[in-house]
Formats: structure tokens, sequence, C-alpha cells
């Protein structure tokens, strides 16, 4: 009976450690060690990143409804960040009758990411 009760209570602190919030120190190290996330020179990327990059610094128009909606980041390859801290846009494929795979993800103003298959990899965009 002792040796439940000792279990128990190591089961209650490892989980009260584990609801802890992370310190500042952490959370930086986090957002700083973004594996696989590379940066890619604006240059190198299609014209049509820079006809979408324009449009979200001038504050549209936008060419699709969903362009500017939250992104969630739900597949965490992106620095986490609070709800509303990402959003969507969409940019053209040549030849694509629909919204395509290509997205900008943008955060802060100068903080913008390229996806070319749907958000299962990204680049920041280096200017």
């Amino acid at each position: 009976m002792l040796s439940v009760l000792r279990v128990f209570w190591l089961v209650c602190l490892l989980c009260l450690q584990a609801c802890q919030p992370e310190s500042v120190e952490s959370h930086e190290a986090l957002v700083q060690g973004q594996a696989g996330l590379h940066e890619i020179a604006l240059v190198n990327l299609p014209p049509e990143v820079r006809e979408t990059l324009r449009a979200i610094r001038q504050g549209g128009p936008f060419d699709y409804p969903r362009d500017g909606v939250v992104f969630g980041n739900f597949e965490r390859i992106l620095p986490r960040q609070p709800r509303g801290y990402y959003h969507e846009y969409t940019v053209k494929t040549p030849g694509v009758h629909s919204r395509g795979a290509r997205r900008i993800v943008a955060g802060r103003p100068g903080e913008y990411y390229y996806s070319a298959d749907h958000y299962q990899t990204f680049k920041r965009i280096r200017e």
C-alpha cells in the first residue's frame, strides 16, 4: 500500500512539473532552434511570390476570399506564437485554376514564410 502511494505522489509531482509555464529562455531556444526551417532569397522565388508580397504590404486587394485568414500553425513547423499571429495568403500558380498549393504565411511586418507544398515545408523569405 505504501509503494502505491509513493507512485501516486511521484506521478502527481511529474504532472505538476509538466503543467508549469515555459520560461522565457526555453521559449527563445524553441524559436531559435527551428528544426528544418531554412531561408530562401526573394530573388530565388517565382515572380508570383513578389506579387503576393506586394499585395500583403499594401493591404490588398487579394485574389482569393481566404487570403488574410488566420493561419493556425497546426503543423507546428513555424515558430510557436499566439493564435492570430500568422495569416495566410495564396501565391498564384500558373496553369492552376484553383488556389493551388503555394502560400505565404506572414507574421509581424517583414516576417514571411513560403510554402510551395501546402504547409508541408516552409522557408523563411529573405529580402
